[in-house]
């Protein structure tokens, strides 16, 4: 796992909108959902809320890597990309359930491990 830089910790604090979510499926078909649940549990870990997923969810038990992008309140945008963990019970779904509404399922949460950091085109981590 990457750390996330600096700049990219204060962008996320600045984001607006849903993310982008992507995954890809056996086929090497991407998959993208806007997901608005979604926190940032540490530098090296971004998290997804599992409400909704339908081949996002096949997807990341199939083994898919994935990637997160967001944009700022002044139009910057960044993209960590990753392999991805999903947890239905400990810590971290602990840490999800505090933060996601109660009124969605919250099935599980989806952890997205660092692995590269892009803003635009230029390569971060």
């Amino acid at each position: 796992m990457k750390t996330l830089p600096q700049e990219v910790s204060d962008a996320w604090k600045k984001r607006k909108g849903p993310i982008v979510f992507t995954t890809v499926d056996k086929q090497h078909q991407p998959n993208a959902i806007y997901a608005t649940c979604v926190s940032k549990y540490d530098e090296q870990r971004l998290l997804v809320a599992d409400n909704f997923f339908g081949k996002t969810r096949q997807n990341i038990f199939n083994g898919s890597k994935g990637s997160i992008l967001f944009i700022t309140d002044d139009n910057t945008s960044y993209q960590a990309k990753g392999s991805i963990e999903y947890h239905n019970k400990g810590d971290i779904f602990d840490d999800m359930k505090k933060w996601n509404p109660e009124k969605l399922p919250g099935h599980a949460v989806a952890i997205l491990k660092v692995e590269e950091v892009y803003s635009r085109s230029k390569r971060l981590v």
